[in-house]
């Protein structure tokens, strides 16, 4: 009915005359013009809000590779200064050389025993599985000279670097690469030096080669370079040359590369050397010159650099010009290590002394440039994608297994490079702000350019932009920043200007994104709630990896450590701000809260453990097991292998978890922050000497022997590794504060003194015993024998015993 009458009606009004519509007649074009209306509005509305969406998220997916608007913290002025262009910036090979440029040049040394008919084992990449029985340097000043040692079985060579300023290029430098018969090893057949010299592309350079493939010199010229020259001389006994020239797409591909260009030449006497010319066809050009010299030992190899800008070079640094040089060198660095460190006025002995300059000398000589783009990736990017490329000069934790930038190891690198060169580890901080995305995420892991990321497998390539890492720069700036303050010139000024910006934006990401659920509570984002194969989620983000925390993670956390570390960076926010006189009473402010002991028991303190512990859901209750095999199997199919899963017997309650006592809970003590009268400081201090939690005779273990989890893998395939190891930055932290409350007024000033120098002898002790028998200084000391395990070398912040031997905190 309703359809006809519709009909009807439209009918009518069709026919009607216009003076005698009717009421109901006039409703339809009501009807229309409101619809027509409508969709006036709603569809621009709609197209509208469609393409905001869309530019959102377009912006969102972008926001992650943008980058911060702030002033460049290195600016050109800095970049460019000739005095650091050249030096040993390629920690990931035994030995090699760069300038801090985008598109630098690389040198660098191979070597090999000729073993025919077996292939040859050749060294060039640092790699424990080469299983050098000890390499590293003796002596280095972080800049023009450097001495180091490397034991490869019967062999021992010596590398030796020198640099000299001068012209507008960076100036001249040399290398001298001495094989001489380790006294312990029985006389090695002859043994084959190369050393190459690599251009990012196709280059400009003429090879001078002499008869029987005896490459002289190199010489060519580009923009950042100026004109050059490379000569090759050699000395030893029986001596023949090869050479290689060749193309490379890649430094990472270089030995690949010259793999292939080796055959067995027969003249004086077989052995394996390099073809000569061996450009592929499909090339742009050779860009690859590779120096080969085969004899018996002793052998030296000298490498001289000149750049053709230097009008008024006195003499080319080799023979009794390079030795004189590397002599001068040597001199002048005993003397201002003594003067920095004075562990010769202490009492130390000369071993000891060469020891502590050995550790600093392999932080130093491990420092590295890199240029190149982060995989990075948010939640709004479905997959990865490329960052701007940028720069980065930084030391690195390890030359053979992390040999890459590091955020939170480089903070405390720079306790020690700041006592040696503050001005080197103020280039260094600054390269890592200038990282800064716009929203302030610096990628904790800083994986730049090819060499970098051929040593780094697939999964840990991506970084992704809501994981933190402790903010550690702020350990060595807070006296980097009083210096500056004190110095109160120009260049300071400027450096601090720069700075500023770009600390603020760091420092309010961390509050943005890091915050607890109550205020003054914070908490690391990342961990995994829905993991079933770890007995307790990691906490990658802090940097204490496998360190438990409260069994299930949620957002209800609060995390002892963050806490900590944000009452410093605070700290010395308000310290920057005051000098700048900017707004610094926020700061101020949010330092007193944090640093408030009152609040900071009410939240984070146990009465009946006396300690300090993270707050969250948590229960011990929880084990690894075996599931149970799939049911349905038919007669004779083999059963699958089951990872082991966690299950849980108890349920979890919201608690602090005290359980776990450890590293964590010292983070008031280590950041300073807790009052020197307090109760708390005096539990601290007597509980830290009890062999039952965290004191061995080689330093505090991670995690107490009494703890649920100590010394438990996590996973299956996932052995300790914070656990109940010693690790040397925290227990630098501990000595530093022990230090720190050992000079002021307290009840507990004795105490702190005593525990310092037992503590911090115990330490250099055996970081001192596993180097002499080892060869080597490790990334992490078990608990029980004080043996060094984990990667080696590792001078990033095991370093750190040489200030703990000066007491320079």
């Amino acid at each position: 009915m309703a359809r006809k009458d519709g009909v009807r009606r439209r009918t009518a009004h069709q026919n009607a005359p216009r003076e005698e519509h009717t009421e109901e007649d006039s409703e339809e074009p009501y009807h229309i013009d409101k619809l027509a209306i409508s969709l006036f509005i709603l569809v621009p509305l709609a197209v509208t809000i469609c393409i905001g969406y869309f530019y959102y998220q377009n912006m969102m997916q972008h926001m992650i590779t943008r980058q911060s608007s702030a002033p460049m913290v290195i600016t050109n002025k800095r970049a460019s200064d000739m005095g650091r262009f050249w030096g040993t910036y390629r920690p990931g090979v035994y030995f090699g050389t760069k300038t801090r440029s985008a598109n630098s040049p690389v040198t660098g040394l191979m070597w090999f025993q000729q073993n025919l008919p077996h292939e040859p084992k050749i060294r060039h990449w640092c790699e424990q599985g080469d299983k050098l029985s000890k390499y590293g340097w003796l002596k280095h000043n972080g800049n023009d000279y450097g001495v180091q040692e490397l034991y490869d079985g019967n062999i021992k060579l010596t590398t030796e670097y020198v640099k000299r300023l001068g012209g507008k290029n960076g100036g001249d430098w040399s290398a001298r690469i001495t094989a001489t018969n380790n006294a312990n090893e029985p006389l090695p057949s002859k043994v084959s030096l190369m050393y190459y010299f690599v251009t990012d592309g196709p280059s400009n350079v003429v090879p001078n080669i002499r008869k029987s493939q005896h490459l002289r010199s190199l010489e060519g010229e580009d923009s950042e370079l100026g004109s050059y020259k490379m000569s090759f001389s050699a000395e030893g006994s029986d001596l023949a040359y090869s050479h290689m020239i060749s193309y490379t797409p890649g430094f990472e591909h270089i030995e690949t590369v010259l793999k292939y260009g080796l055959e067995i030449k027969r003249n004086k006497g077989d052995y394996v050397g390099l073809k000569g010319r061996l450009v592929p066809m499909d090339s742009p050009g050779p860009n690859m010159y590779v120096y080969q010299v085969t004899g018996h030992l002793p052998l030296t190899l000298e490498v001289v650099f000149e750049s053709g800008s230097v009008s008024d070079r006195p003499e080319s640094l080799q023979g009794a010009a390079l030795e004189a040089e590397l002599a001068k060198k040597n001199r002048e660095f005993d003397t201002k290590f003594e003067e920095i460190f004075k562990l010769k006025e202490k009492g130390y002995s000369a071993g000891k002394i060469s020891f502590a300059q050995a550790a600093m000398s392999n932080m130093l000589g491990g420092i590295g440039f890199f240029f190149g783009s982060s995989k990075v990736q948010s939640r709004y990017n479905e997959k990865p994608i490329d960052s701007w490329d940028a720069a980065l000069f930084t030391a690195v934790p390890s030359r053979s297994f992390f040999p890459r930038g590091f955020l939170w190891d480089e903070g405390f690198h720079n306790m020690l490079i700041k006592e040696w060169d503050e001005t080197l580890s103020m280039e260094i901080i600054g390269h890592w702000m200038d990282l800064m995305n716009s929203d302030g995420w610096i990628p904790r892991e800083q994986i730049l350019g090819g060499e970098a990321r051929a040593k780094v497998p697939d999964e840990f390539v991506v970084q992704r932009d809501e994981n933190a890492n402790p903010p550690t720069f702020f350990l060595p700036l807070e006296s980097i920043i009083e210096s500056l303050i004190r110095e109160n010139s120009t260049s300071s000024k400027e450096y601090l200007q720069h700075l500023y910006p770009r600390l603020r934006t760091w420092y309010n990401w961390y509050n943005k994104t890091q915050a607890g659920q109550l205020p003054t509570t914070y908490r690391w984002k990342g961990r995994n709630p829905d993991a079933v194969k770890e007995i307790n989620p990691k906490t990658l983000t802090s940097g204490l990896d496998d360190y438990p925390r409260a069994s299930h993670p949620t957002s209800i956390e609060r995390h002892l450590d963050l806490r900590c570390w944000m009452a410093l960076a605070s700290k010395v926010m308000a310290n920057i701000a005051r000098s700048l006189n900017e707004e610094w009473q926020s700061y101020q402010l949010t330092y007193e809260a944090l640093s408030d002991n009152s609040l900071l028991n009410d939240l984070h303190w146990s009465e009946p453990q006396r300690r300090y512990a993270d707050y969250g859901l948590h229960t011990d209750s929880t084990k690894l097991k075996r599931p149970p095999p799939p049911q349905h199997l038919q007669p004779g199919q083999p059963v699958p292998h089951r990872d082991l899963e966690r299950v849980v017997t108890k349920s979890p309650t919201e608690k602090l978890v005290t359980s776990y006592y450890g590293y964590v809970s010292l983070f008031p003590l280590l950041t300073q922050i807790l009052e020197p009268g307090s109760d708390q400081l005096g539990h601290i201090l007597n509980q830290m000497k009890d062999e039952k939690l965290l004191w061995t005779p080689f330093g505090l273990r991670s995690l107490s022997k009494s703890s649920p989890l100590y010394q438990k893998h996590n996973t299956e395939h996932d052995p300790p590794y914070w656990r109940g190891a010693v690790w040397m930055n925290i227990n630098y932290m501990a000595v530093r504060a022990l230090y720190h409350y050992s000079l002021t007024a307290g009840p507990h000033q004795q105490l702190a003194a005593s525990l310092h120098r037992e503590l911090r002898d115990n330490l250099i002790n055996n970081v001192e015993k596993e180097y002499r028998r080892t060869g080597f200084i490790w990334e992490q000391y078990d608990d029980r024998t004080g043996e060094g395990k984990g990667c080696h070398p590792f001078t990033g912040w095991s370093a750190l015993v040489t200030v703990m031997m000066a007491d320079k905190y």
